[in-house]
């Protein structure tokens, strides 16, 4: 890789993201989605060459993980700690939220020396991404009152609309997988929905592939059963992306249609939106007998599709297909007795999904090193001149 080449490229671009949050793909340019990448792969060279990437002497890096995580808890804490931030998890259990506490209060008592929030809402339509928009208008106002001596960014850990570090974190494992952006142009990519024996997954990680990969001229396939449909206008996104970057994009209830002479595969199960609205009022109001109700009727309803299910037949389809997953993926006969793919296909593209996953600490990283940094190219280039060791 030629750093230098890197830095110069990034230092041609303006950086519309300084100052910025980031929450939602579609709301980025492609400019400002390539200079991601960009930067994600020098921080990647830079730590892979023992050079230090830290920018940040102190400050703090706060987490807010409203749903469970493995994967994007450890990369937001990962990426932090590569700048040389501080990571602090809010535990709204822990705190004087659970007391009654405002929003607005807890969003500015956590931020006078932070530098950046990550959040994690994903499970309510119509709450999570409005949820982070109005914690991000609680840090404004309080920076234009001077209340806080900076507005810390918000980063979108994965919200009821998109999964932004994870689609991004896709596109940079396709991009090097398949040699350039360039390069993914005409490829086709079957993002399906797979057989699980839970229900309540969310949306945000099929709809963030579909939405950013047909800004970047894929062929993208997204198949599911009837009744399994996705936000309606993120769907129109897509098919619009498609038609302005001279890619395609069609709806199937065909899973082996998706898979036929797909270079990409993609299988995850995925609760009904129309499912995830009605738990969503069911939640608001209390009623947890009708979503004890609800769950059976939706786990029986799972159990019709049973064969949705990646193995080897279907793989056979493709052409010789890169399979991706954001992990953990439901294995058939390992984490469950029936699930999104066969043992024999997960344990063969096993050691890819862990690369896959790889790259999600780096686009974290990157994502708040835009915010931070007017000029990224600068600050990066005197990281790798300062050759200060990371390991000593």
């Amino acid at each position: 890789m030629d750093i230098s080449n890197i830095t110069n490229k990034i230092k041609l671009k303006s950086n519309t993201l300084f100052k910025n949050d980031f929450l939602l793909t579609w709301d980025k340019s492609q400019q400002e989605l390539e200079l991601l990448l960009e930067i994600a792969e020098a921080l990647k060279y830079l730590r892979a060459n023992n050079h230090s990437c830290k920018v940040f002497d102190s400050g703090l890096a706060v987490s807010l993980f409203r749903d469970n995580s493995t994967r994007t808890r450890f990369s937001f804490a990962s990426a932090c700690n590569l700048l040389g931030l501080t990571v602090q998890d809010l535990d709204e259990t822990k705190s004087q939220i659970s007391h009654g506490e405002t929003l607005r209060e807890t969003a500015t008592m956590i931020s006078f020396l932070s530098e950046v929030i990550g959040i994690r809402d994903d499970m309510y339509p119509g709450l999570g991404h409005t949820y982070m928009k109005d914690f991000s208008a609680a840090l404004n106002e309080s920076y234009s009152e001077n209340v806080l001596p900076q507005k810390p960014p918000v980063i979108n850990l994965q919200c009821d609309l998109d999964h932004p570090t994870q689609s991004m974190a896709d596109l940079m494992h396709l991009k090097n997988h398949f040699g350039s952006l360039e390069n993914l142009k005409g490829k086709k990519i079957a993002m399906t929905w797979a057989y699980s024996p839970s229900y309540g997954k969310p949306l945000s990680v099929p709809q963030g592939v579909i939405s950013l990969m047909t800004r970047f001229g894929m062929d993208v396939s997204l198949a599911h059963p009837e009744g399994y449909e996705l936000f309606p206008d993120i769907v129109d996104k897509a098919k619009a992306f498609s038609h302005k970057f001279g890619g395609s994009f069609n709806v199937t209830n065909s899973m082996d249609e998706a898979f036929k002479n797909a270079d990409i595969v993609y299988p995850k199960s995925w609760a009904p939106f129309a499912v995830m609205q009605e738990r969503s009022v069911l939640l608001r109001n209390d009623k947890h007998k009708q979503l004890e109700e609800l769950e059976m009727q939706c786990l029986k309803q799972n159990a019709e599709h049973i064969k949705w299910e990646c193995n080897s037949e279907k793989m056979n389809l493709t052409n010789n297909a890169l399979y991706m997953h954001c992990l953990p993926a439901d294995i058939s006969g390992v984490s469950c007795k029936q699930g999104e793919v066969s043992a024999d296909v997960f344990e063969k593209h096993r050691i890819n999904t862990y690369k896959q996953a790889g790259y999600k600490p780096y686009i974290i990283a990157a994502m708040i090193f835009a915010s931070k940094f007017k000029l990224p190219g600068e600050k990066l280039k005197e990281l790798l001149l300062n050759s200060s060791q990371r390991i000593k």
